[in-house]
């Protein structure tokens, strides 16, 4: 179905249409990945904050987790502080500077992580109904958009 019959409204430009597109279709995969991430117990915030640390390969600190976020929240030390609880990653204090507070992911963490890769639904959902080149142009369209605010 088509954005405009979708929301049923008229768009005045192009760009409008493709902004609202692009809004209400992020809207629409993140409450699909919500429900799976539902199944694991994590939000979609910590599962990001899990893949991070898995990518990370070792213990980094919180400001550098917080940079990588897909989201930026003001939340994230809540979200990690949720995660330590269930034993899904770990949390050191530098020796040198008790300010720096590092995290890494633990062995619970990583089993969960390949629970969610394993997971046929998660698979099925990456499958977005684009071919390559589709997936690839689309993903070069997004980085402009991106990269024309970065550059004001």
């Amino acid at each position: 179905m088509k954005i405009e019959d979708e929301i049923q409204t008229r768009f005045k430009t192009p760009q409008q249409k493709a902004i609202i597109n692009i809004r209400y279709t992020s809207n629409f995969l993140g409450n699909i990945q919500n429900s799976l991430m539902d199944q694991y117990g994590l939000s979609m915030a910590q599962f990001n904050i899990l893949r991070i640390l898995r990518g990370a390969k070792s213990a980094i600190n919180v400001q550098t987790v917080k940079e990588r976020m897909i989201e930026k929240s003001p939340n994230t030390t809540r979200l990690m502080d949720k995660l330590i609880e269930k034993e899904l990653i770990e949390r050191t204090r530098c020796t040198k500077d008790r300010r720096v507070v590092y995290v890494e992911i633990s062995k619970d963490g990583l089993a969960i992580l390949k629970a969610i890769d394993d997971n046929s639904d998660i698979l099925n959902m990456i499958q977005v109904g684009l071919s390559d080149e589709e997936s690839t142009i689309l993903s070069e369209l997004l980085d402009k958009v991106r990269n024309h605010y970065h550059k004001k």
